[in-house]
């Protein structure tokens, strides 16, 4: 077999024969041409000058022919140093599309790695430190989501001509893609501070408004960094670090930069190891729901709970929401999550007094599925909760993307006889504008201003105005952190209807939950499931 692939790699390929064969027969049309037109010019001489015979026809015939090849030949000829040109020209391109990005000129991922890692060994060689920067912009998909790819693209290139400018003369500047961004310079191990200046004056420019296709556009950049000295063993090392320092400094807040430390490896890790045990806890219902009671501030009685998720790690205990709500909203699990604990809650509350109402929160990531009604109405369906008992609520913040489609939801789910809260009340962007263009049918106050009432006037101010404007809007208004009587009594001079927090007690399990709703006969018992509305509501909930 290699013998046989050896002897075809000497088999030349038909478009060099061809060339060959060309030039083949224009050299033998020259040597010709020379032989006859000596032959033919002697004799025409001789013809008019000393009255000899004339020039013989097959000698001018050969000529003509000579003459045509050798046209055919020059011909050829320049085809063929044109083609040349041409594919030369196209590897030149491909070259260039290989090594570098299209849109912004700066090298690719895998030119970054090769260049880098020369680099690298120059900054060994020189006694120097190579700082590595990986950069993701802040906000990047909205822009490209609101005015389109085209205005993406245009600012895609401004910010690479203000990252060309910030850095050193000599510099190694790549576009992996999208909104993700990194850079590579030399630079002296004891003075890190001026790697610390050129991300700075990176971080604040891009915080400033941008320019394109006639638009002011606004966003910001997470940056990392790395330094080849710290426990960096090659150019992918380094890399790695600077990316992991990125997603710290994104998940410290955005609009800053973060030097990679091994802490962030830790944590890193901790965290892959909480998502792939997360992805598996979610089938199994480890994240269970937990009940927060919900108090008539007025008569002091149970009015329902708020569903709250929790983890039960089988080896780490009861792991908080906090903790693998992020990691789900990030991987995409939070639609499977969230379901799952509904579907668990409503089984659960199926044979509480029906007057008591569940309280269920929606992630702002699962406002952007257009299923989302259908998905939670199918979950009533199948495990028989009424509609009616449940309140969804939907925080102001998740209002911000895209109103229409949380309109939308909204729209069907109200349909249904699910009422609507605004959760988080006064954190958010525009209150007043989504209060006119949702119908919600309860307002919560965030609890960092009831939990401060006592203490702090701008909190009592804003507590004051905001439970005045659900009197006049007419909806009654539920306080989050009431942790003492003092601050119950001031809420309920205030005219709050609902309150919930630690004064009432921690958010409990089902079975505990179901302990005290017994204890408060709340529960449906079998037998009387059929004359479940002979007691008047307020003689069931007076326990």
């Amino acid at each position: 077999m290699m013998g046989e692939i050896g002897d075809e790699s000497k088999v030349e390929p038909p478009k060099a024969r061809s060339d060959m064969l060309s030039g083949a027969i224009t050299v033998a049309s020259i040597l010709l041409f020379v032989g006859t037109g000596s032959s033919v010019l002697s004799s025409t001489l001789q013809h008019y000058f000393s009255g000899g015979e004339g020039t013989d026809q097959t000698l001018v015939i050969a000529l003509l022919l000579n003459v045509a090849l050798i046209l055919f030949g020059w011909r050829r000829h320049r085809e063929l140093a044109r083609e040349v040109s041409i594919r030369a020209a196209a590897e030149e391109r491909a070259h260039q599309l290989a090594a570098k990005d299209p849109l912004t000129g700066f090298l690719n991922r895998r030119s970054l790695g090769e260049e880098g890692a020369a680099m690298f060994v120059r900054a060994q060689r020189r006694g120097k430190a190579m700082a590595m920067m990986m950069l993701d912009l802040d906000h990047f998909k909205t822009i490209n989501d609101m005015h389109g790819h085209a205005t993406g693209d245009a600012l895609l290139r401004e910010v690479a001509v203000e990252i060309a400018a910030a850095m050193p003369s000599i510099a190694l500047t790549a576009r992996f893609g999208g909104d993700e961004f990194a850079c590579a310079f030399l630079f002296d191990p004891a003075h890190p501070d001026t790697v610390e200046r050129i991300a700075e004056r990176l971080v604040s420019r891009l915080a400033q408004p941008f320019k394109a296709e006639g638009l002011q556009l606004h966003i910001s950049v997470s940056l990392g960094i790395a330094r080849s000295d710290f426990d960096c063993a090659s150019i992918d090392a380094l890399m790695r670090s600077a990316d992991i320092a990125m997603y710290a400094a994104k998940n410290s807040g955005r609009n800053r930069f973060a030097w990679f430390d091994l802490s962030m490896e830790r944590e890193l890790q901790a965290r892959n190891e909480l998502e792939v045990g997360l992805r598996g806890a979610i089938p199994r219902q480890e994240i269970v729901p937990y009940f927060e009671q919900q108090i008539d501030l007025t008569t002091g009685r149970l009015g329902g709970f708020e569903v709250l998720a929790r983890w039960e790690h089988p080896q780490r205990g009861l792991i908080g929401p906090d903790v693998f709500i992020p990691i789900a909203e990030e991987t995409g699990m939070i639609s499977d999550l969230s379901l799952s604990i509904m579907r668990q809650a409503f089984m659960a509350a199926k044979d509480w007094d029906p007057a008591l109402s569940i309280s269920v929160n929606i992630s702002p990531w699962q406002l952007k599925d257009a299923w989302l009604a259908q998905k939670i109405i199918k979950v009533l369906t199948e495990t028989g909760f009424p509609a009616t008992r449940l309140e969804i609520e939907i925080t102001e913040s998740s209002l911000f993307d895209n109103l229409a489609l949380a309109q939308s939801i909204v729209g069907s789910l109200k349909n249904q006889g699910i009422r609507l809260a605004l959760d988080d009340f006064g954190t958010g962007y525009s209150s007043l504008a989504h209060l006119r263009a949702l119908p919600f049918d309860r307002i919560k106050i965030d609890k960092s201003f009831i939990m401060s009432i006592n203490d702090n006037s701008e909190s009592a101010a804003i507590v004051n105005a905001i439970t005045r404007l659900g009197d006049s809007l007419n909806l009654p208004i539920t306080a989050e952190g009431i942790e003492d009587a003092s601050i119950e009594e001031r809420l309920r001079t205030l005219g709050c209807a609902k309150g919930q927090g630690y004064l009432y007690g921690r958010p409990m399990s089902i079975t505990n939950t179901r302990r005290l709703l017994a204890e408060k006969r709340l529960l449906l018992q079998p037998a009387a499931a059929d004359v479940k509305e002979a007691a008047p509501t307020s003689q069931r909930l007076a326990g």
